[in-house]
Protein backbone atom coordinates (compact mmCIF):
# COMPACT_ATOMS: atom_id res chain seq x y z
CA UNK A 1 0.00 0.00 0.00
CA UNK A 2 2.97 2.79 0.19
CA UNK A 3 2.64 2.82 3.77
CA UNK A 4 5.37 3.59 6.50
CA UNK A 5 5.72 3.35 10.19
CA UNK A 6 7.18 6.01 12.56
CA UNK A 7 8.07 4.68 15.65
CA UNK A 8 8.49 7.16 18.81
CA UNK A 9 11.04 5.25 21.10
CA UNK A 10 12.62 6.40 23.84
CA UNK A 11 16.30 6.17 23.63
CA UNK A 12 16.71 2.67 25.61
CA UNK A 13 13.71 1.26 23.33
CA UNK A 14 16.36 1.50 20.17
CA UNK A 15 18.20 -1.05 22.25
CA UNK A 16 15.53 -2.93 24.25
CA UNK A 17 13.53 -3.40 20.51
CA UNK A 18 16.29 -4.18 18.08
CA UNK A 19 15.39 -7.47 17.14
CA UNK A 20 11.42 -6.64 16.70
CA UNK A 21 12.95 -3.55 14.41
CA UNK A 22 14.69 -5.54 12.27
CA UNK A 23 12.50 -7.90 11.11
CA UNK A 24 10.04 -4.45 9.73
CA UNK A 25 9.82 -5.02 6.39
CA UNK A 26 8.34 -1.87 5.54
CA UNK A 27 10.31 1.57 5.83
CA UNK A 28 10.18 2.91 8.92
CA UNK A 29 11.26 6.29 10.42
CA UNK A 30 12.83 6.82 13.56
CA UNK A 31 11.19 10.22 15.55
CA UNK A 32 13.06 12.94 17.41
CA UNK A 33 17.00 11.22 16.89
CA UNK A 34 15.58 8.42 18.86
CA UNK A 35 15.26 10.33 21.79
CA UNK A 36 19.04 9.90 22.92
CA UNK A 37 19.50 12.18 25.43
CA UNK A 38 22.48 14.75 24.69
CA UNK A 39 24.11 15.04 28.36
CA UNK A 40 25.25 11.22 27.64
CA UNK A 41 27.03 11.86 24.63
CA UNK A 42 27.74 10.30 20.82
CA UNK A 43 29.17 7.16 22.46
CA UNK A 44 26.04 6.15 24.57
CA UNK A 45 25.26 2.81 23.15
CA UNK A 46 21.21 3.69 22.12
CA UNK A 47 22.75 6.28 19.56
CA UNK A 48 25.44 4.06 18.46
CA UNK A 49 22.63 1.52 17.65
CA UNK A 50 20.62 3.76 15.94
CA UNK A 51 23.89 5.07 13.89
CA UNK A 52 24.22 1.14 13.53
CA UNK A 53 20.67 0.63 12.25
CA UNK A 54 20.98 3.61 9.72
CA UNK A 55 23.98 1.98 8.10
CA UNK A 56 22.90 -1.29 8.10
CA UNK A 57 19.05 -1.15 7.14
CA UNK A 58 17.76 0.43 3.79
CA UNK A 59 14.43 0.35 5.23
CA UNK A 60 14.99 2.89 8.07
CA UNK A 61 14.65 6.42 8.72
CA UNK A 62 15.26 9.04 10.88
CA UNK A 63 13.81 12.13 11.78
CA UNK A 64 15.60 14.86 13.11
CA UNK A 65 13.36 16.89 14.90
CA UNK A 66 12.80 17.46 18.75
CA UNK A 67 15.80 19.13 19.11
CA UNK A 68 13.93 20.10 22.95
CA UNK A 69 13.42 16.66 23.41
CA UNK A 70 16.69 15.43 23.33
CA UNK A 71 18.36 18.61 24.34
CA UNK A 72 19.51 19.53 28.24
CA UNK A 73 17.02 21.70 27.88
CA UNK A 74 18.52 25.24 26.88
CA UNK A 75 17.56 26.95 24.08
CA UNK A 76 18.39 27.82 21.51
CA UNK A 77 19.32 23.26 21.72
CA UNK A 78 22.63 23.37 20.65
CA UNK A 79 23.56 20.32 22.25
CA UNK A 80 21.56 18.54 19.56
CA UNK A 81 23.54 19.65 17.02
CA UNK A 82 26.47 17.23 16.69
CA UNK A 83 23.48 14.21 16.91
CA UNK A 84 21.56 15.48 13.98
CA UNK A 85 25.11 16.28 11.78
CA UNK A 86 26.23 12.39 12.50
CA UNK A 87 22.69 11.06 11.56
CA UNK A 88 22.95 12.95 8.73
CA UNK A 89 26.59 12.04 8.00
CA UNK A 90 25.49 8.40 8.37
CA UNK A 91 22.48 8.09 6.05
CA UNK A 92 22.26 11.75 4.19
CA UNK A 93 19.48 9.63 1.68
CA UNK A 94 17.11 9.01 4.37
CA UNK A 95 16.99 11.85 6.34
CA UNK A 96 13.66 14.01 7.38
CA UNK A 97 13.88 17.50 9.29
CA UNK A 98 10.63 18.95 10.73
CA UNK A 99 9.85 21.51 13.70
CA UNK A 100 7.24 19.11 15.20
CA UNK A 101 4.87 21.92 15.07
CA UNK A 102 2.07 22.05 17.20
CA UNK A 103 4.89 20.18 19.75
CA UNK A 104 2.45 18.18 21.40
CA UNK A 105 3.25 16.79 25.30
CA UNK A 106 5.43 19.98 25.63
CA UNK A 107 3.69 21.34 28.81
CA UNK A 108 6.55 24.37 29.35
CA UNK A 109 9.24 26.31 27.53
CA UNK A 110 7.34 26.17 24.11
CA UNK A 111 9.94 25.91 21.86
CA UNK A 112 9.83 28.68 19.13
CA UNK A 113 9.71 27.46 15.69
CA UNK A 114 11.94 29.94 14.26
CA UNK A 115 14.79 28.95 16.64
CA UNK A 116 14.18 25.03 15.19
CA UNK A 117 14.71 26.40 11.61
CA UNK A 118 17.82 28.50 13.12
CA UNK A 119 19.07 25.55 14.45
CA UNK A 120 18.62 22.88 11.04
CA UNK A 121 20.36 25.87 9.16
CA UNK A 122 23.01 25.14 11.95
CA UNK A 123 23.70 21.66 12.14
CA UNK A 124 23.11 21.26 7.94
CA UNK A 125 24.76 24.25 6.40
CA UNK A 126 25.80 22.73 3.38
CA UNK A 127 23.05 24.17 1.09
CA UNK A 128 23.25 20.79 -1.11
CA UNK A 129 22.72 18.47 1.65
CA UNK A 130 19.79 21.04 2.92
CA UNK A 131 18.03 20.05 0.00
CA UNK A 132 17.96 16.68 -0.18
CA UNK A 133 17.04 16.71 3.69
CA UNK A 134 13.87 18.63 3.29
CA UNK A 135 12.75 18.52 -0.85
CA UNK A 136 14.52 15.08 -2.64
CA UNK A 137 13.95 12.44 0.69
CA UNK A 138 10.79 13.30 1.41
CA UNK A 139 9.55 13.31 -2.34
CA UNK A 140 11.65 9.36 -2.16
CA UNK A 141 9.88 8.47 1.09
CA UNK A 142 6.59 9.36 0.34
CA UNK A 143 6.25 8.90 -3.04
CA UNK A 144 5.87 13.12 -4.00
CA UNK A 145 6.10 14.63 -7.50
CA UNK A 146 8.59 16.59 -7.67
CA UNK A 147 8.03 20.68 -8.42
CA UNK A 148 8.78 21.14 -11.99
CA UNK A 149 11.60 24.67 -12.17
Amino acid sequence: MGWHVVLHLDAQDILTYAEVIDKIDLPFIIDHMGRVKTPLGLEQQPFKQLLQLMRDNPLAWVKVSGSERISAGVRPFNDAIPFAQTLIETAPDRVLWGTDWPHPNISNDMPNDGELVNLMLDFCPDERLRHQLLVENPIHLYGFAPAEA
